[in-house]
């Protein structure tokens, strides 16, 4: 069992209590998209200690591009929702070819009711001065999923088609870049994972197989 320590203890101690691990490859099997959630909040600990796991990420440099903006109120939320909908309404207007296509027979439409509903929203820019900034903070994001799945967290990828918006609603530095919004909470949604593909089928050794004519 964690202690329990109150937030400004927990941040100002500079690090945050780790966890039993678990196989990697067994979290990441069982990892899924979540887009819907329970009411009940997880506690803060449990998101910080996913943030402290998605920091020992490696980077270009070591210049650790990422910063993770944590959103707790029910007003911001709000607004992200707000923000993300508008841009998302202009890019289903225009959809078309198999992206459309795909989107309507899963049946994703314009509504985000996850950047509301979900308890937090974590919001993952990178600082794009730094030398392979996006990579770098991708690599991050891939450390987070799986932690968030360790802690019993369930989140999406969520990246808006009007990112600039999001950036100006909290206060960005004009070199912090959004990359994706991940809202974080207790999974509430049956829907499964999506089949992967057979290990055989995505690799090759010392070089590409020849393609068949």
């Amino acid at each position: 069992m964690f202690f329990e320590l109150d937030r400004k203890t927990l941040l100002d101690s500079g690090t945050v209590l780790s966890v039993t691990p678990m196989n990697v490859l067994e979290l990441a099997k069982r990892r899924r998209t979540v887009r819907k959630f329970k009411n009940k909040k997880p506690p803060i600990e449990k998101l910080l200690r996913a943030l402290e796991a998605a920091k020992e990420a490696p980077s270009g440099m070591n210049a650790q591009p990422w910063h993770f903006v944590i959103i707790e109120s029910i007003e911001m939320k709000k607004q992200v929702r707000e923000i993300c909908e508008k841009g998302e309404r202009q890019f289903y207007e225009k959809m078309k070819g198999k992206l459309g296509e795909w989107l309507q027979e899963k049946g994703f439409t314009w509504e985000k009711p996850f950047l509301s509903d979900a308890p937090y929203l974590v919001l993952v820019f990178a600082d794009v001065r730094a030398p392979f900034a996006v990579q770098s903070t991708w690599l991050a994001v891939g450390y987070l999923l799986l932690a968030l799945e360790e802690e019993g967290l369930g989140t999406v990828t969520y990246t808006p088609p009007n990112p600039k918006e999001i950036e100006e609603l909290v206060n960005a530095p004009k070199h912090y870049k959004l990359q994706t919004i991940l809202p974080i909470g207790y999974p509430d949604d049956e829907k499964p994972k999506y089949e992967r593909k057979a290990l055989e089928d995505v690799i090759s050794f010392e070089k590409f197989e020849e393609k068949e004519s």
